[in-house]
């Protein structure tokens, strides 16, 4: 079986194996230097987006800073405690003070239907067949008791009406009868003396469904008609009193409301469903249905006096409903808000969001909630202005913080440490420039603001961050000279805010650049790493050949000295014995 010789040292005893790489370690150190120079360059490129990163915030601030409406924005506050009113100032809005006095709050246009538009609950006065669950009433009956003279009676959704008659008559032994009368759709209540109706531990609302109450009379009836419409039945069964003829053979017509035609057919529409269908039109009303009065009412959607028409032919369903005018509806015409402005002549406004228009003040707007008068104070938006500056100071600050820890060279126990961009001559040169121009007059100007100091703005002793060293002068300068403070920040060009944004720009396009560069050096970097490991591999392998030669020449010379040893010591044994042989033997 042959001997596997690459294995180190197994014919020259040598462990060569472990010198070769030892040597190759020796001659690695150029791709450690390499390796530790694109060490140092990843490091610079870290660094650098770091910097990218400030300087994009810095960039977003300076940028806000040249808002068109920021020195010009204006806030509006109500000197009235909690006031419901709400207002806008818009850009521009002449600041001041001013008096809205309300006498009076606009209000939509109401078309009213007739009231009791329902059939009564029966036609005759034998209410033996009307059970009290299926009562066509507007509240539904509940089942319990109800108190009449003191006396307890009990009523349930089984029972007929006539039923309920019978058991007053049972609880009070006769004193009070019950009746209905089918012409006045109310029921009626009779004793010799006064009703006494209710008490404080009733469960049913047997009484109030029915519409009775107490009088201080012997005589008590329902305060009005009972049955009502039902809006879930189709037209024809929805119980209404008056018959509706205008339609053709097979139950169509229609009516108008504001000029909106609206179809319907009596035999399949339900009535709710033709009110949501007036709903959903463009005829620009809500049409709502009233259990309680059974009535419907038509109201503009819009509020101020503007008209609300209705038109059909006679007998239709608004004439069935109470809407037209010979049907019994009545119109209450829209009001239209009223109001005066600093005590100056009578407005007048359909809504109760008075625009600016309405006003006669330019930007300011004001929703109204009640008659009453308020003063409203425009001022400047300072708040908004402070906010700005404050965001362009945080993001000066922190990239000039971020420019000194990546720049710096410090020293401590005669050490000296530098940043990883301290011999960066061109980052260094950044924050010397931010410094300048931040602090630099905007030329041109004739206004009391030309530089940060004018703002109260200037560096903390000793370092390059910028601070609100004077409050109070910032605060005046916003309010009282908005416009100075935007043309410092806003002149064209040359402006701190178009100064900063192009300069940034510049510094943004800088940094790219290096950062290009450097990732760039990387990458060649690896490839010098590549041919120097391409020529190492080679003289490893050289190497490792040339020992393994090595081992296969000492394997060959030990094999023949093996042989001629065997050799020499069976001649040498082969001529002992033979003499031995031949003594014996004479």
């Amino acid at each position: 079986m042959p001997v596997d010789l690459s294995f180190s040292g197994l014919a020259s005893n040598f462990d060569w194996k472990t010198f070769v790489s030892s040597i190759m370690a020796t001659q690695n150190a150029p791709i450690d230097r390499i390796k530790a120079a694109q060490a140092a360059n990843a490091r610079k490129v870290s660094a650098l987006g770091a910097l990218q990163s400030s300087l994009t915030t810095l960039q977003g601030a300076a940028t806000a800073l040249a808002a068109p409406d920021l020195f010009a924005g204006r806030s509006v506050a109500s000197t009235t405690a909690s006031s419901t009113w709400s207002a806008q100032a818009g850009i521009g809005t002449a600041k001041g003070s001013y008096q809205i006095a309300v006498s009076e709050l606009a209000a939509a246009a109401r078309l009213r239907g007739a009231l009791d538009r329902g059939s009564a609950l029966h036609t005759g006065t034998d209410v033996s067949g009307l059970t009290i669950a299926t009562l066509p009433v507007a509240t539904a009956v509940t089942a319990g008791t109800f108190t009449v003279n003191g006396q307890q009676v009990t009523v349930a959704l089984t029972d007929s009406l006539s039923q309920v008659f019978t058991a007053i008559s049972t609880a009070t032994g006769g004193a009070v009868t019950a009746g209905y009368s089918n012409t006045t759709d109310q029921i009626t209540l009779s004793s010799a003396s006064e009703i006494i109706l209710g008490a404080a531990n009733d469960t049913s609302n047997f009484l109030s469904a029915m519409k009775l109450a107490n009088n201080g009379t012997g005589a008590v009836a329902s305060s009005g008609q009972l049955g009502v419409l039902d809006p879930a039945a189709t037209v024809a069964n929805a119980r209404l009193k008056t018959a509706i003829t205008a339609v053709d053979g097979s139950g169509n017509g229609s009516f108008t409301i504001n000029g909106t035609t609206i179809s319907y057919n009596v035999n399949t529409d339900a009535l709710g469903a033709i009110l949501t269908r007036i709903n959903q039109s463009a005829a620009g009303v809500t049409a709502a249905y009233d259990a309680a009065g059974d009535r419907v009412t038509l109201t503009n959607n819009v509020t101020g006096d503007i008209g609300l028409t209705v038109s059909e032919t006679a007998g239709g369903l608004l004439g069935a409903l109470g809407l037209t005018p010979a049907g019994g509806g009545t119109l209450a015409r829209g009001v239209n808000a009223q109001f005066t402005v600093n005590g100056g002549a009578t407005r007048s406004s359909t809504a109760n969001a008075l625009t600016e228009s309405a006003l006669g003040v330019p930007g300011l707007s004001v929703t109204v909630t009640a008659k009453e008068t308020q003063t409203l104070n425009v001022a400047a938006n300072t708040a908004a202005m402070s906010t700005a500056i404050n965001k362009f100071l945080q993001g000066y600050n922190e990239l000039q913080g971020t420019l000194d820890s990546l720049t710096s060279i410090t020293s401590a126990n005669g050490a000296v440490t530098a940043a990883v961009l301290a011999s960066n001559r061109e980052v260094q040169e950044w924050g010397s420039s931010l410094r300048t121009k931040v602090f630099a007059a905007v030329p041109g100007l004739t206004g009391a603001v030309k530089r940060l100091s004018d703002l109260g703005i200037d560096f903390t002793p000793g370092t390059s961050q910028l601070d609100i060293a004077d409050p109070a002068k910032l605060n005046a300068a916003l309010a009282n000279t908005p416009d100075d403070v935007a043309a410092f920040f806003q002149t064209a060009s040359t402006g701190l805010s178009g100064q900063f944004s192009s300069y940034i720009a510049k510094l943004l396009t800088d940094d790219t650049t290096q950062q290009a560069a450097i990732t760039q050096a990387n990458k060649d970097l690896d490839t010098q790493i590549a041919a120097i490991q391409r020529r190492l591999d080679q003289q490893r392998a050289l190497l490792t050949a040339s020992f393994v030669a090595m081992e296969k020449a000492q394997a060959l010379i030990r094999n023949q000295q093996q042989a001629l040893n065997s050799a020499f010591n069976l001649n040498s044994s082969s001529g002992n014995s033979g003499t031995t042989g031949r003594l014996s033997n004479g």
